[in-house]
């Protein structure tokens, strides 16, 4: 029972986020912050996370041929992986933020509202992957949890960004709130991608 809940979720999680990059990648053709880029970026990173983290569960919790012992190998190359796409959107997100000579942030509602409909939806599911987690115990579940309540938090940030931008375009608090912005983001990833890994390392150990 505890298994079809955890599979719905996964999949909820996925279908609710893959619009995300979608409308923000047509948002970049009007609007170019470092934030709205940046955040392209991380939802699309989370985006291939949830799809690994779904595959995974669904290969381990439902394989009875497979040992508990192999089960733990695939759960641990899973959450390597998706360590390592955190670390690598965090370096982009870097990059792109010390690359972008924009001055004019263009039009940012899209992603503006993404990052509101984000900051909602990841703190329901961050309750509820953390309430599956603590029944199961299952380490896809907890990594998953951990993912989206930093999301959570960042979403907040993001809004706040993108709403100082939109009422004040080409302001210099705009600019300060927009390399702020993009500056969070990338440390949030790549701690997480950093704190994925390492716990993978240990439980390996």
């Amino acid at each position: 029972m505890e298994d079809k809940k955890s599979v719905r979720t996964l999949l909820m999680s996925v279908l609710l986020s893959a619009p995300g990059p979608f409308v923000l990648g047509a948002g970049l053709l009007v609007g170019h912050s470092s934030t709205q880029i940046s955040d392209f970026a991380r939802r699309t990173t989370e985006l291939f996370a949830l799809v690994i983290a779904l595959v995974i569960f669904i290969i381990t919790e439902k394989n009875a041929n497979m040992t508990e012992k192999e089960k733990e190998r695939v759960k641990t190359i899973g959450n390597r992986c998706v360590g390592i796409l955190m670390c690598v959107s965090g370096a982009v997100m870097l990059f792109i933020l010390f690359t972008s000579n924009e001055s004019d942030k263009g039009n940012v509602i899209p992603a503006f509202v993404i990052a509101l409909l984000g900051a909602v939806v990841n703190s329901f599911f961050f309750f509820r992957y953390r309430r599956l987690f603590k029944m199961t115990g299952n380490s896809i579940l907890g990594v998953q949890g951990r993912l989206y309540g930093a999301k959570s938090l960042v979403d907040i940030c993001v809004t706040l960004t993108l709403f100082i931008i939109l009422i004040q375009p080409g302001g210099r608090l705009a600019g300060v709130f927009d390399y702020t912005g993009t500056i969070i983001v990338s440390i949030y990833m790549t701690f997480c991608g950093i704190k994925t890994i390492s716990e993978t390392v240990i439980d390996r150990g």
